[in-house]
C-alpha cells in the first residue's frame, strides 16, 4: 500500500502506520526519521539539512524533497510506503505529486484521521518518551505506562515529557495544524484520494483501510 496519513498531532498516525506496516511489510516514513537518518548516513543532502536543524530552522522543502525521492527510491519501499505526518504544506503536497510522476509511484489513498481535540490534548499532555535518543520508546500515564514508573522498560533510561507536549505547546501546535495542515484534507479529496476516518481506535482505523484497499 502507498498511503498518507494525515491528521493533528497526537491524532495517532504513528500508531496506525506501525500497525500497518505489520498488513503487507510497507515502510513507515515519516519526515522527522528521514532527515536524522540521512544526517547520521552523513549524505551531502543530510549535511545540509543538518546545518539547518542545528540552528533551529526549517529545512527548505526543496531539501526536504531531495531526501525524500532519495528514500521513496531505497528498496525497501517496493512493497509500499505509510508516509506520516508528510506532506504538511499544499507546496509540499503538489511538490510531492511532481516527485512520484516523475518516479513512477501512484498513491493509493490519503487517510484524514479526525480525531476530536480533547481526546488529542488529553493524549498528548499524557504522553511520556523514553529520554535515550538511541531508543524513544513511547508510553502513556494512563493507557501504557512503564512498569517502573519514569523508567524505560527497554533500554532503563528515564522517561520523560516532552516540551513540546505540554498542554500550552500542544495547543499552539494545533494551531499552526488548523492553519497549514489542515488545508490538505482538501487537496487530496480534490485529487480523488482523500478517505475521512471518524475514529479513536487505531484498530478501526486499521480495519476501515484494509477495507477500502481490499486486503
Amino acid at each position: 500500500m502507498k498511503l498518507i496519513l494525515l491528521g493533528a498531532p497526537g491524532a495517532g498516525k504513528g500508531t496506525v502506520a506501525k500497525l500497518l506496516t505489520e498488513v503487507d511489510g510497507s515502510v513507515q516514513i515519516s519526515t522527522g526519521d528521514i532527515l536524522r537518518g540521512a544526517v547520521r548516513a552523513g549524505t551531502e543532502l543530510g549535511k545540509k539539512a543538518e546545518a539547518f536543524m542545528k540552528a533551529g530552522d526549517l529545512v527548505p522543502d526543496e531539501l526536504i524533497m531531495g531526501i525524500m525521492e532519495e528514500r521513496l527510491q531505497e528498496s525497501d519501499c517496493a512493497n509500499g510506503f505509510l508516509l506520516d505526518g508528510f506532506p504538511r504544506t499544499i507546496p509540499q503536497s503538489e511538490a510531492l505529486k511532481a516527485l512520484l510522476a516523475r518516479i513512477g509511484i501512484e498513491l493509493d489513498m490519503a487517510v484524514n484521521l479526525d480525531v476530536p481535540r480533547d481526546v488529542i490534548l488529553d493524549r498528548l499532555t499524557t504522553r511520556r518518551t523514553c529520554s535515550n535518543p538511541e531508543c524513544q520508546a513511547i508510553y502513556n500515564v494512563k493507557s501504557n505506562p512503564p512498569k517502573q514508573e519514569g523508567i524505560c522498560d527497554k533500554c532503563g533510561s528515564p522517561v520523560i515529557q516532552r516540551d513540546d507536549e505540554t498542554e500550552e505547546a500542544i495547543s499552539k501546535r494545533l494551531e499552526t495544524y488548523n492553519e497549514k495542515t489542515a488545508p490538505l484534507a482538501a487537496y487530496y479529496e480534490k485529487e480523488g484520494l482523500l478517505v475521512n476516518v471518524n475514529a479513536t481506535s487505531s484498530d478501526i482505523v486499521v480495519s476501515t483501510i484494509k477495507e477500502k484497499l481490499g486486503l
